[in-house]
């Protein structure tokens, strides 16, 4: 594996509403909870339906400031499965020079 699932943020962490923002050799990454809010305190029964975004992009400019059309994305279930799948779907779009 390329990017090492450590190196993201524990999955409980994107409860807080915070996203996680890497780069690998050229390609930007973004993970997070979506929506975006915290629900760290909220039971879990009382949130909205959410999902884990990846997303990944060329370099060299940050999230808020690269043209959407740029953007790949993907959602995942909040779960650790979600998670696991995330990490190996953002490793495989370096691979396949998705983000390019």
């Amino acid at each position: 594996m390329l990017i090492e699932q450590n190196t993201f943020f524990n999955l409980m962490h994107y409860e807080y509403g915070e996203a996680f923002f890497g780069s690998y050799k050229g390609m930007r990454y973004r993970l997070a909870r979506e929506p975006l809010e915290n629900v760290k305190f909220i039971p879990v029964d009382k949130r909205g339906p959410a999902t884990l975004m990846a997303t990944v992009w060329p370099e060299p400019y940050s999230y808020g400031m690269t043209d959407k059309k740029l953007m790949t994305s993907e959602n995942f279930e909040v779960s650790q499965e979600g998670f696991e799948a995330a990490v190996k779907w953002i490793n495989d779009q370096y691979e396949n020079g998705n983000w390019q």
